[in-house]
């Protein structure tokens, strides 16, 4: 009588066993782990192309790595490379795929995949992403629309003011333009996937139509966000932040020393003198650059781009180290003693060398880091910008930066 009760014992343990076993990933071979851990090290670094390249050679060495498969979805997703973040999560049920695969069919349009995806990974009780909770619902009051349909003439021009009625606006992109037929103010902002509306006139999120000139821009989802410290700030109401969706659908100029903002249908042609920046943007959405404080090509660090902050240049105490700046050296600003200022001694930027760049130290970027699996190393803000004419190209996957000639000799490279 031992066997049959014998059998009957491991035929419940398999039975109750098996799901979970055939859902757990295979082992990984040494190989395997080697080349993952050096791709999530690299996306962690901000080295999105190694990162990318690890992953392959990880997935070639283990093809159903659940997880490996989720990092490489995620790179994907940095490099606006949705069809492949899509691929890579097919088939996975956890809330990190529902959430990759909700962000990669809204930023490429998909609304109605993109609202079936978001709430499938916020139905998990330990994800608390708002703008996924905005999104999901703005995407499901969105069926039938087209986002970024442009309407009217294939070149919308805008002349950005320097300032209204005695108060400068200094290095910030101020855009004057229509929101829903009504003359605003709006603001580009590179650290913001979407457009942000105003709280205190918008309570909700909303689809809305915005003008430049005589062209249009319809299907426009905007979030809301209150605006009035950028407005008090400014000295002016600013009624909308201009975020890189709508920068990167608009195939988009801005040059604040030429005080210029254009907005076109399709990709401007190169500019004979400018060099070529690969932009990353994390989860999909604020914009990433890499820059080197060293003069090695190979040292480049992953810098967070936001043109709303009114700053050259913040970096974190290991890329001041690295650029062979010790800390002591740095000056405390009178009005705020734990933030420090000090010069860094080259820049680069693209094929763009910048000499003795100002930058400030100890400034608190918890509202940039928080929920990121980037370790980030700094921010670039609206006065280094303000150097360059910056254009949007392949859809934001890079931008070409044009400098002001009076500032700079001829590009040393153009990687």
């Amino acid at each position: 009588m031992r066997r049959p009760q014998t059998a009957l014992v491991l035929l419940l343990v398999a039975t109750a066993c098996g799901p979970s076993l055939a859902g757990r990933p295979p082992e990984r071979s040494p190989l395997a782990a080697r080349w993952f851990d050096r791709a999530r090290a690299s996306y962690r670094a901000g080295d999105f192309e190694d990162a990318r390249d690890a992953a392959v050679r990880a997935l070639a060495a283990a093809p159903n790595d659940g997880e490996a498969r989720e990092l490489a979805a995620r790179v994907a997703l940095v490099r606006l490379d949705f069809a492949e973040a899509l691929r890579l999560t097919e088939g996975r049920d956890t809330s990190a795929a529902h959430g990759i695969r909700g962000r990669a069919y809204w930023y490429s349009g998909e609304i109605e995949h993109a609202a079936d995806e978001l709430e499938a990974q916020l139905a998990d009780p330990t994800v608390k992403d708002p703008w996924a909770r905005d999104v999901a619902g703005l995407a499901r009051r969105g069926a039938g629309r087209h986002p970024f349909e442009m309407d009217g003439a294939g070149v919308g021009a805008v002349e950005m003011p320097r300032g209204i009625d005695r108060v400068p606006f200094g290095a910030a992109n101020v855009v004057p333009c229509e929101l829903d037929g009504e003359r605003i103010l709006a603001l580009v902002a590179t650290g913001s996937s979407e457009v942000l509306l105003d709280a205190t006139s918008r309570r909700e999120p909303a689809w809305v139509s915005l003008r430049f000139d005589h062209l249009d821009v319809k299907d426009v989802p905007a979030l809301t966000q209150d605006l009035s410290p950028i407005s008090r700030q400014l000295g002016v109401p600013i009624k909308a932040l201009l975020g890189t969706q709508l920068l990167r659908h608009g195939h988009v100029t801005f040059d604040r020393r030429g005080d210029q903002f254009v907005v076109r249908r399709l990709d401007a042609a190169p500019p004979p003198d400018a060099s070529r920046v690969p932009l990353y943007y994390l989860r999909g959405g604020g914009m990433v650059l890499r820059a080197s404080v060293t003069p090695h090509d190979e040292d480049f660090l992953p810098l967070f781009v936001d043109s709303a902050r009114p700053f050259p240049l913040v970096l974190q105490d290991e890329a001041w180290k690295r650029a062979g700046v010790d800390l002591k050296s740095l000056v405390a600003l009178p009005d705020a003693p734990a933030v420090k200022h000090g010069i860094v001694p080259t820049l680069r930027v693209g094929g763009f060398d910048l000499a003795k760049m100002p930058a400030i130290e100890g400034l608190d970027l918890s509202d940039l880091t928080t929920g990121q699996d980037v370790n980030l190393s700094g921010v670039i803000g609206s006065e280094l910008l303000a150097f360059f004419r910056v254009t949007f190209a392949d859809e934001g996957r890079f931008m070409w930066i044009e400098p002001d000639p009076s500032l700079f000799g001829p590009p040393t490279r153009n990687p």
